[in-house]
């Protein structure tokens, strides 16, 4: 059986952490090096932040806080919506270097896909921002580069021109919310889906179904929606700041979800959505 260490491989080879440690809304500070320090204690070598989420500084103390080797530890980072284009964007990985303190990145993905106005320019913007990415890529700043919440809509275009093709694109996925056609695409080009807010909403977390599939394999609901993302072939990025939680949420290799219980899941009512769809966020 899988294990906290195991990894899946990208496209080009680099080995990625088959479970990640989520800090979206998570402060700055005191309370992202702690809870980073928690994550590391609790087996995670996977750590996801974002320029936007604020707390790049922190997650790059907690590294060099711990006792860990930079080679043990995989960190992903996303470009915000705002620097997009190519020489903003190259601009915006270095200062979300400087913050992390780190010589290079695992992984760097667009946080958003441009698609509001005209087609040829949104997918102007989104190549011209995937250039960049390619040139940081070719330079070996970064390991491996991909993008967050696209679309089949939104990858085509991007991959007609690209030179090096996306290896991960992260997306919100949890029980209730399959995507299914973003999520068969990019099984069909070889890009790996990482699963954000594989707890869905605290909905969720108090869904009676879920409840009871949690009772029947004596875990949580929070346990048995990260272990359902695995069994999908994604990678979760659950969140906490609670220690015992951050713990909790990496025990889930001790025990697989049946088939019927996987269908069970699977067939769930979208309880835990955020609600936000790439064509229409408006930040």
């Amino acid at each position: 059986m899988d294990t906290i260490n195991s990894t899946y491989k990208l496209a080009n080879g680099l080995e990625i952490p088959r479970l990640g440690f989520g800090t979206w809304q998570t402060p700055d500070g005191q309370v992202a090096i702690d809870s980073v320090l928690a994550a590391f204690e609790a087996g995670y070598r996977h750590i996801d932040t974002a320029a936007a989420y604020n707390n790049e500084a922190g997650v790059g103390e907690a590294i060099r806080q711990s006792s860990l080797s930079r080679e043990e530890i995989f960190v992903t980072t996303k470009l915000w919506n705002s620097e997009r284009g190519y020489e903003k964007t190259l601009a915006a990985f270095e200062v979300s270097m400087e913050k992390l303190g780190l010589e290079y990145l695992d992984l760097y993905l667009i946080h958003w896909p441009a698609a509001k106005g005209k087609a040829e320019d949104w997918q102007h913007t989104n190549s011209e921002t995937w250039r960049a990415f390619e040139e940081l890529y070719n330079q070996g700043r970064i390991k491996a580069i991909g993008v967050s919440n696209f679309m089949p809509h939104h990858l085509k275009p991007l991959m007609e021109k690209a030179k090096v093709m996306p290896m991960v694109n992260q997306i919100e996925f949890h029980p209730g919310l399959l995507q299914t056609q973003t999520t068969a695409f990019c099984a069909d080009n070889n890009i790996l889906v990482e699963a954000w807010s594989p707890l869905g909403s605290g909905r969720l977390l108090e869904a009676k179904e879920l409840k009871a599939v949690a009772a029947k394999y004596d875990k949580s609901v929070a346990q048995i929606c990260v272990r359902w993302c695995l069994q999908h072939g994604t990678l979760p990025l659950p969140k906490s700041v609670t220690p015992s939680r951050i713990k909790e949420n990496a025990d889930v290799f001790d025990f697989e979800i049946g088939p019927e219980d996987m269908a069970l899941i699977d067939a769930l009512p979208d309880i835990g959505g955020s609600g936000l769809h790439p064509d229409e966020v408006n930040f």
